[in-house]
């Protein structure tokens, strides 16, 4: 009888949403593996200016829900796309001062090319499809921004 060797099965994606403080070390340290050549990470920050204001907070909220699985077919279009084994997304929600991360994303490649392709393409899917409901508080006061 002849052995046939078995495929290792690709490490899941590591997709989070969570209202704690998001480590990029930590994301890239769990989102690497031994056949990783490099990390691409993405880290989005809070700005200290929106639409023309000064930003005190930005508050983001899942509101209906579904984000994480978003992100989940976020990551499954990038993998299958670039043939990779895994990626991490997380996302943070709630109240965010300026200077906070609210996004990273990680992307281990065996190639530094294909895993800047592959950021790029999860960053701009991630802008697409997350629908953005958030309340940015500005120095004169507050309003809730509803996006696609």
């Amino acid at each position: 009888m002849v052995e046939i060797p078995k495929k290792p099965i690709p490490p899941e994606s590591i997709i989070e949403i969570t209202e704690r403080p998001i480590s990029p070390e930590t994301i890239v340290n769990r989102a690497k593996t031994q056949e990783s050549g490099c990390v691409v990470t993405y880290v989005g920050l809070i700005r200290d200016h929106s639409r023309g204001k000064q930003v005190i907070s930005v508050e983001y909220s899942d509101s209906d829900g579904k984000a994480a699985n978003r992100l989940r077919e976020i990551a499954d279009d990038t993998k299958q796309k670039w043939r990779l084994g895994n990626i991490a997304i997380c996302h943070r929600i709630g109240k965010l001062s300026v200077g906070d991360i609210n996004l990273v994303i990680a992307v281990p490649a065996a190639h530094r090319q294909e895993g800047f392709l592959a950021c790029q393409y999860a960053i701009d899917q991630f802008k697409q499809k997350i629908p953005t409901h958030k309340k940015e508080t500005y120095q004169d006061g507050s309003t809730w921004i509803e996006g696609k």
